[in-house]
Order: C-alpha cells, then sequence, then structure tokens
C-alpha cells in the first residue's frame, strides 16, 4: 500500500475570526479525495475555532508546540493542551522559528519527541539557505538536521517531512520538480541507513517553499514527494479548490 498523500496549510501570523472561518467553511465544502490527508495550522489564537467548526476528517495542527507538559513557561503551549483540545498535529522546526527564533536543532529534537510522547503528529520542517545550496550542502544540511530527531525518536510512523528550501519560502522562487525530487530521495535514503527501511518505506515526505496552483501538479508526480505543506497560498481559494479537487487526485503509484 502507497503512502497516503498529505496536504498541510500553514496560515503563519494570518488570520481572523472572519476569514479563518470562511476557509473553514469553505474546505468543509470542497471536494476532498478519500486518500488524501488534510491539515490546517491556523494561528494558536484560532485553533479552537478551527476545530470546532472543521468537519470531520480534517484535522488541525499547532503551529509551535514547547518541549516541557507544563509549568512556568510564559506564552507556551504544551503537547498536554493540544491534545486536551483537540488539536491532533504540530509544526516543529520551520525555518522562521529556526531563523527568527534561533531554534537549534537540539531544541527542535526536543519538542518533536515531548510532541509524539504527547500523542500528536509532527510535521518536522529542514531545508536549506541559499548560501548552502550554492555551496553544495543541501544534503548535509537537511540530514543533520533529521539526524538530531533520530538521536531522540526511533518510532517515526506519526511524522511528516516538510522539505521547504529556505531561499523558497515566500519568495516565488520554487525547487525546480528535479531539484524537489533528489532531495526527497536522499532524505528517504537518510531514513533507510539511520532509522530503518521500514521508516524509509512509510515516512511521508513533503515539500514546501512558494507551492502554487501552477506547480503542484508535476511536484505531485514524483515518487518521493508525498504532497505539500504550503503557506500563504493556503489561504488563497483559487489554490485551495485547485489543490484539494485535483492535484490531489494524481495517480502516483
Amino acid at each position: 500500500m502507497g503512502r497516503q498523500f498529505f496536504v498541510g496549510g500553514n496560515f503563519k501570523m494570518n488570520g481572523t475570526i472572519k476569514s479563518i472561518q470562511d476557509i473553514v467553511y469553505q474546505l468543509n465544502d470542497a471536494k476532498v479525495d478519500a486518500n488524501t490527508e488534510v491539515v490546517i495550522a491556523p494561528p494558536a489564537l484560532y485553533l479552537l475555532l478551527a476545530r470546532e467548526h472543521l468537519r470531520k476528517g480534517i484535522e488541525v495542527a499547532a503551529q509551535n508546540v514547547f518541549d516541557k507538559p507544563n509549568g512556568a513557561f510564559t506564552g507556551e503551549i504544551s503537547a498536554e493542551q493540544l491534545k486536551d483540545s483537540g488539536i491532533t498535529w504540530t509544526l516543529a522546526g520551520h525555518s522562521e522559528r529556526r531563523v527568527i527564533m534561533g531554534e537549534q536543532d537540539s531544541f527542535i529534537a526536543s519538542k518533536t519527541q515531548a510532541a509524539l510522547d504527547g500523542g500528536l503528529g509532527v510535521i518536522l520542517c529542514v531545508g536549506e539557505t541559499l548560501e548552502q545550496r550554492e555551496s553544495n550542502k543541501t544534503i548535509d544540511v537537511v540530514t543533520t538536521q533529521l539526524k538530531a530527531v533520530a538521536e531522540r525518536t526511533k518510532d517515526w510512523s506519526k511524522i511528516v517531512i516538510a522539505y521547504e528550501p529556505v531561499w523558497a519560502i515566500g519568495t516565488g522562487k520554487v525547487a525546480t520538480t528535479e531539484q524537489a525530487q533528489e532531495v526527497h530521495a536522499e532524505i528517504r535514503k537518510w531514513l533507510s541507513s539511520a532509522v530503518s527501511q521500514e521508516a524509509s518505506d512509510k515516512t511521508r515526505i513533503i515539500y514546501g517553499g512558494s507551492v502554487s496552483e501552477k506547480n503542484c501538479k508535476d511536484l505531485a508526480k514524483q515518487s518521493d514527494i508525498d504532497g505539500f505543506l504550503v503557506g500563504g497560498a493556503s489561504l488563497k481559494p483559487a489554490y485551495r479548490e485547485e489543490k484539494l479537487e485535483t492535484t490531489v487526485a494524481v495517480d502516483r503509484r
């Protein structure tokens, strides 16, 4: 049985009650392929709003989680609190948190394990900068980020890896189909050697980085691209319709 296609929408720090409700209602009416898993990640303030109104079968993710279960950690949110609120996924390691918030590989690994221990699925983001790509360090950078998680986590069954080249996020630039497939294949090869053959076969590796309705079809046809993590484009009605009603139905057998 093939890996289930995965479509994630990361709203980042965007949205209002009205706009989130509009997105939820459109998703509720969308024709989603039965073999596709759909998860949206609104800002923390709107997690419960989204979960309350979304139809069954579409899940909600937090954009961040802390690595402690509770305590004096102002502004943070725990896996236990998310699970208690019906939130089943969280992002970890997004480049904006790595770069702007200074989150290190070890901290991201700790948060990933805490989320898994708390019963959440994790969308684990990895990716290289333009300078690192031009220096031919892409694979080294990505596997180093993954290695930090592998040192703590043996069970990858609830992890989705999101390859997001930093130079392509929000820039309008996008890795070519060949570039994306090459990195995804290398990640799968790394999983086989560093984790297990089962993890390599079953872990979904999705692509992010200026994914649009124009390039998603070709990307979705690649053997090692199992879906997408979409940023700002996930807020656009035209993109959601194209993505959910067309792309996810691509025959990848």
